[in-house]
Order: C-alpha cells, then sequence, then structure tokens
C-alpha cells in the first residue's frame, strides 16, 4: 500500500506537469481527517486568483479584479461545512450540494443537475468529494467527465472507498496530464500519501506540483469536532 501510495504521488504529481486541479481526502498519521485542495492554471485568467478563507469556507478570489476576463468557472467556493459534513469540489457545485443537503437532499441527486464544465474542447471534469466522519462509510466521491463518444453528454461515477488507514487518502484531479485538449482524469481515485504534520503536509505537496503551473493549495484538518484550514498562496 505504501509503495502504490509513493508511486502515484511521484508519477501523477511530482512529474507530472499539469494534474490540474486536485482533491485528498484521507487521515493524517494521527487518525485525524484532512481534506487538501489545489488549483493549477496555464491561462492569464485561470491565474489571476488566490485562495482566501471565511472561517472554515475555502473560496478562490481574483489577485486582480481588474483583469478578471470570466469569473464563471474559477471564482468559486472550494470548501463548505455544515454540521458534521464538509464539502470540496472544483467548482460552484460545492454550493449545488451545499444547498441539496440543506434542504433535505443527498449529494448523489445534487450532482446529478450539474454536467461536466462548458469548456471546449477540454471539457474539464467536475470532482467533488463529501466528507461525514460519524458515519459508518464517511467518504464520497463523486467525478462528472465528458463522453468519450459524445462530449455533450456527462459520464457520472460515483465512489465510496473504505475508510483509509492513517497516513493515507483518496484524490481526484481534473486531468491525467498536460496536452491539447487536456486528457480528462480516468479510473478509481488514487490512492496517495499524507504523513508528516499539517506544515509539513502542507509544504510536501506544494513542493510536488509544477512550480509553473500551481497557483495555490489549502488543507483543512477535522478533529474531534475542531476544524483548521491551512493556506499557500503562490505569492506567499
Amino acid at each position: 500500500m505504501h509503495n502504490i501510495a509513493q508511486q502515484n504521488f511521484e508519477h501523477h504529481l511530482r512529474q507530472n506537469p499539469y494534474p490540474g486541479r486536485g482533491l485528498v481526502v484521507g487521515r493524517g498519521d494521527d487518525g485525524a481527517w484532512l481534506i487538501l485542495y489545489w488549483i493549477m492554471g496555464r491561462s492569464v485568467n485561470s491565474r489571476n486568483r488566490q485562495f482566501v478563507a471565511d472561517g472554515s469556507t475555502l473560496r478562490t478570489e481574483p489577485l486582480n479584479p481588474s483583469l478578471l476576463a470570466d469569473p464563471s468557472l474559477i471564482i468559486y467556493e472550494a470548501m463548505l461545512d455544515l454540521p458534521g459534513t464538509y464539502l470540496v469540489s472544483n467548482g460552484d457545485q460545492t454550493r449545488t450540494v451545499y444547498a441539496a443537503l440543506q434542504a433535505g437532499g443527498s449529494f448523489d441527486g445534487a450532482l446529478q443537475t450539474r454536467e461536466r464544465e462548458p469548456d471546449a474542447p477540454n471539457y474539464t471534469p467536475r470532482i467533488s468529494a463529501m466528507l461525514r466522519p460519524a458515519d459508518f462509510h464517511p467518504l464520497t466521491l463523486s467525478l462528472l467527465k465528458a463522453n468519450l463518444l459524445d462530449p455533450a453528454q456527462t459520464d457520472r461515477f460515483t465512489y465510496r472507498p473504505a475508510v483509509p488507514p492513517p497516513g493515507y487518502g483518496y484524490s481526484l484531479t481534473t486531468y491525467m496530464g498536460d496536452g491539447s485538449p487536456l486528457p480528462s482524469f480516468s479510473g478509481d481515485p488514487l490512492l496517495l500519501p499524507l504523513p508528516g504534520t499539517p506544515k509539513q503536509l502542507l509544504a510536501a505537496y506544494w513542493d510536488a506540483l509544477d512550480p509553473e503551473n500551481r497557483i495555490a493549495l489549502a488543507m483543512k484538518r477535522i478533529a474531534e469536532g475542531e476544524v483548521m484550514l491551512w493556506l499557500k498562496n503562490k505569492g506567499d
């Protein structure tokens, strides 16, 4: 398991110039739940943003509002919390799921109303996760991606993996690597390592992301009802 997780980290992150946006949900060495989320970008519009925190809410905002060309796919709430429920995603579907759960709906039902992103020709996947630490099956991940035969259609994948042991987590990213068009993520969620202190983890994942394309990284720690959030922006 350790070798698989480390190989995934090396091949899909450290040696990959463009995994795109990504999330990891798992447990630290001490058993606390961890949620990581990062953003990357190649265009001027994508790179003109940063992470900000409002309490336990994580959102993106423009670095220079006057240079913001199109906010529709790059400005959103990436992490939102409800009592006992923690959400993370790579777009405004975070708010869609949040609103559905508040109204008594479900994670799956909320995402049935959404499609892959409309950014042809890439058709970027929407990646999302929900963590409910008190549940018997606490972790749910979702991947919405364009159908290979007809990109106007969306393929929907939901994953409910078993609880990972301390020091490991499950990851989805938007892309498998660089390209034109960008190749969408494929396969099951990746097992990745989560060793060390929160600050060590933040540094390890930041260092693994391509320096030219990385923009921001955040990590949330949930333990015994206490929630802490760390941020790293490119300009820090």
